[in-house]
């Protein structure tokens, strides 16, 4: 798999940031894990290999493809 950088929020290199997957156009998120039991407890079908970040809604609509 290879990573292509799209951009970041974030100053001094700390998260969040956006990733493409070249090969598949997926997207992938860098940023704080949801550790917030409350939150956590609100999630539906969650499989066994699955976590979950927080990212800023400003990194999406900066960065993400328009396509």
């Amino acid at each position: 798999m290879t990573l292509r950088f799209i951009g970041t929020t974030s100053e001094y290199g700390n998260c969040p940031t956006l990733y493409e997957v070249v090969e598949t156009g997926d997207l992938v998120v860098q940023g704080d894990a949801l550790t917030d039991p409350e939150h956590l407890s609100q999630l539906r079908d969650v499989g066994e290999h699955e976590t979950f970040v927080v990212i800023p809604r400003d990194l999406l609509t900066r960065f993400a493809p328009k396509e």
